[in-house]
């Protein structure tokens, strides 16, 4: 049985891909980074059209002023170097912010035009995730020889006692 320890990349079978994946991913990213940098700037600023927007999806006229934050603090973030945890933490809460805007969208039946656009944002920002250089990406736990929670797989005994296992 294989073990995947890498997530997973978009592959091809043509040699060629390879020259356009960065290629790709830089202009998958920088679509999501202006829409989370632009629309958050919107979210923070408030504007009339994004607000009546979103309270007509039912929700208050503050959470636009976190919303925003979020989305401007997750475009820096993937933009600035190394940081990969950071990144993976920011391309979680862009999908989980479109998926869930979808939703809203999709259950209370106001501005159904906005699903296209949003399903879009997602793809990319998938896109932009599974295309994502090494060096942008989480190193994998096992390679490190740490368990999850970051200690060493052995832990030191205690006085007179023997060494415990992880597990057992």
């Amino acid at each position: 049985m294989r073990t995947l320890t890498e997530p997973p990349t978009i592959t091809s079978r043509h040699p060629s891909f390879a020259r356009w994946q960065p290629t790709v991913y830089w202009l998958a990213t920088a679509a999501v980074v202006a829409e989370l940098e632009l629309g958050g700037a919107w979210d923070i600023a408030r504007l009339p059209m994004v607000r009546d927007l979103v309270t007509g999806l039912g929700y208050p006229d503050y959470f636009l002023v976190l919303l925003g934050t979020w989305k401007v603090l997750g475009g820096i973030a993937l933009l600035v170097p190394r940081r990969a945890l950071l990144k993976e933490w920011a391309y979680a809460g862009t999908f989980f912010a479109y998926t869930g805007a979808i939703v809203s969208h999709l259950t209370t039946g106001y501005a159904l035009s906005e699903v296209g656009l949003l399903a879009v944002l997602t793809t990319l920002t998938m896109l932009s995730w599974a295309l994502r250089p090494p060096s942008r990406r989480v190193r994998p736990v096992a390679a490190a020889g740490l368990t999850p929670a970051g200690l060493s797989v052995r832990r030191p005994a205690a006085r007179g006692r023997p060494p415990v296992r992880p597990g057992g």
